[in-house]
Formats: structure tokens, sequence, C-alpha cells
């Protein structure tokens, strides 16, 4: 708080200095011209019976018109310096808006403007990790996209061929299934988080048993952690909530989903779903490879996948999803991780 009020006189007091020192200099300057036009005879300040009420008056107005003439003067040569550093901001800012996030800005002596040039550098920052995450996408996103469709072409194609034996023919028109399915799931993630993103409130809401959609979720995934040989312990309390449910069933299966990706072979999920006062509590707890303070700040930002290297399938949007589908609830979501030991996600709903 001190910090803060110390800024805001910092600015106040250079305010005010500017303004002194412009009248201190134009008083000087006017008082040092008032003296050399008296000495040629321009002016007097010396009343003399000889001079009139009208010229009297007239070295008044010119006295005036000198003294404004020099304040703006002085004014428009020291603003010119005093707003440099504003100039710097919107030319920075220009250079932001044609696509360049390594520009910086440095401005002290000031705390409004160092606190001015934190955000802007802070803000930088942000848009080009953005901007990383959105060009690594399109890549990924570009080759997951175009392997599926060479490979349909490339099955269908030979399936032309009258040669390929009936086992041949069946294998192929399996793989030509499989990798439309991959394009139909990859199409509908991406048109599914756009159309949630667009929306404002929830619509359709209906009463349902959470904890029933809950288990119907986790059976929809059985062949995944049947195929991880991995545990799952339930503990569902009897829970009625009032939402839209297949928007709802989204967040369980991408956080079940999730939870069985990064979970070892063999490995215990941990899912609990408690009434607490008016809150509804959902915890998954997996015992897998955990994450990194990196992975925990970006972890619900669109195309981003803690797995740099993609060995675990996904398009790094089933949380930023979840996240979203949350926020329309008006809930909130809890991320617990340590690197090597697990996660731990709380959804929290409102009743």
């Amino acid at each position: 708080m001190k910090e803060f009020f110390h800024k805001r006189i910092s600015l106040a007091i250079t305010l005010v200095l500017f303004v002194f020192g412009v009248l201190v200099a134009t008083f000087l300057l006017l008082f040092g011209c008032t003296i050399l036009l008296q000495y040629i005879g321009v002016i007097s300040l010396t009343p003399s019976p000889s001079q009139g009420f009208g010229e009297r008056l007239l070295s008044i107005f010119f006295l005036f018109g000198l003294c404004v003439l020099i304040g703006t003067a002085l004014t428009a040569f020291l603003s010119k310096k005093a707003l440099n550093p504003i100039r710097k901001v919107i030319d920075s800012i220009h250079r932001v808006a044609d696509g360049d996030f390594s520009v910086k800005v440095n401005l002290k002596g000031i705390g409004e403007l160092e606190e001015l040039s934190e955000s802007f550098n802070k803000m930088t920052n942000e848009l080009s990790g953005i901007e990383t995450l959105r060009s690594d996408f399109i890549n990924n996103f570009s080759h997951e996209f175009k392997t599926p469709i060479v490979s349909v072409r490339g099955f269908a194609k030979i399936l032309k061929e009258n040669s390929l034996s009936e086992e041949e023919r069946q294998d192929y028109l399996d793989i030509i299934i499989k990798e439309s399915e991959r394009l139909a799931m990859l199409s509908s993630n991406v048109l599914t988080l756009a159309k949630y993103e667009n929306l404002e409130i929830m619509m359709d809401k209906v009463p349902f048993r959470l904890d029933e959609q809950i288990r119907r979720s986790i059976i929809l995934l059985e062949p995944k952690w049947s195929d991880k040989d991995i545990t799952i312990n339930l503990d569902l309390d009897k829970v009625i909530y009032s939402s839209n449910e297949e928007m709802l069933q989204q967040i369980w299966i991408n956080l079940v989903d999730n939870a069985i990706k990064f979970s070892h072979k063999a490995g215990l999920i941990e899912i609990t779903l408690a009434n607490v006062n008016e809150e509804i509590h959902f915890s998954i707890q997996d015992y897998g490879v955990g994450m990194d303070e990196h992975t925990k700040a970006h972890l619900f930002d669109k195309f981003f996948q803690g797995d740099a290297s993609h060995s675990k399938k996904g398009y790094g949007l089933g949380l930023p999803l979840v996240k979203r589908i949350v926020e329309l609830c008006q809930g909130n979501i809890i991320v617990n991780s340590e690197q090597g030991r697990g996660s731990k996600l709380t959804v929290v709903l409102y009743k």
C-alpha cells in the first residue's frame, strides 16, 4: 500500500514540478524581455504625464501577449522531452500490433511509468508464449490431421487392387475406420471448444444425478484404463445437480482420460464426489508422472501439451474445454501436482 501511494505521489510531484518550472522560466524570461524592451524604448513601465490611458493599456496587453507567447513556447519545448516515455510506449505498442512480441520497454524515474513498463513487458511475454503455443498447435494439428488422411487415401488405393486376400482387405478397412475416427475426434474437439468459448451462460439446465453421470463416464473409458491395468477407486456421494448434462459430462470424460493418460501401468486413480455445505467437490487423484511448475502454469492454455515429446496422444484441447465449462457453471478448478508423484484436480461447483 505504501509503495502504491509513493508511486502516485511521485507522478503528482513530477507534474507539479513541471508546471512550476514552466511558470518560473516564463516569469524570468518575461522579466528579462520587459527590462530589455523598456531599455530600448518600446514600452514604459513608469507612468509619465504625457502617456495617455490608451498607451498604458496597450503596454499591459503587450506584456500579457508576450507572457502567453513565452509560456506556450516553453511548454511546447519542455513537454516534448517530458512526453518522450509515452512516445516510446506508443511506438512499442505499434510494434506489438505488427506482431513483434520481443519488444521491451524500460522506463525509469517515475513510479507509474516504471509500473507501466513492467506490465507492458509482462504482456509481451505472455503474448509471445501464446504465439509459440499457437504455432506449435498449428504444426501439430496439421501433422495430426494430415497423417490419417494420407493413410486413408493410401489404403483406399490398395483396396482397389484385386490381388488382395480377404484377410488383408479386412485389415485395411479396419485401419481406414480407425483413422477416420481419429479425424472425427480431432474435428469434434476443435468445434466443441469453439462453441463453448462463444457461450456466455449455461443453457438447457435440468436436474440429474451427478454421481451416476461420473460412473457412466468412467465406464465409457473402460477400454483405456483396462488396457493399462489401472485400478479406479470410487467414493461418490449421491448428488443431484442442475445444469446442462451433456456439457458436464465433457468435464468428467476429459479429467478421467487425462488421469489415465499420465498414470503408470498398473497404477491407481482415486475419484471422489462429496457434498460440502453448499458446494459440490469432485476430486480425481492419480499417482503418475505429475507436473512441473511450467506445466501447471499453462495447464489450461489452449493448444498446450505438457508432454513435449508428444508421446502421450492429445491435442491440448481437453483441459481448456474443462476450464471453460467450469467457468460457465460459475465454479472453480484447483490443481495440486508434484512431478514424479502424481496430480490431483478438484472441481468445485456451487448449488
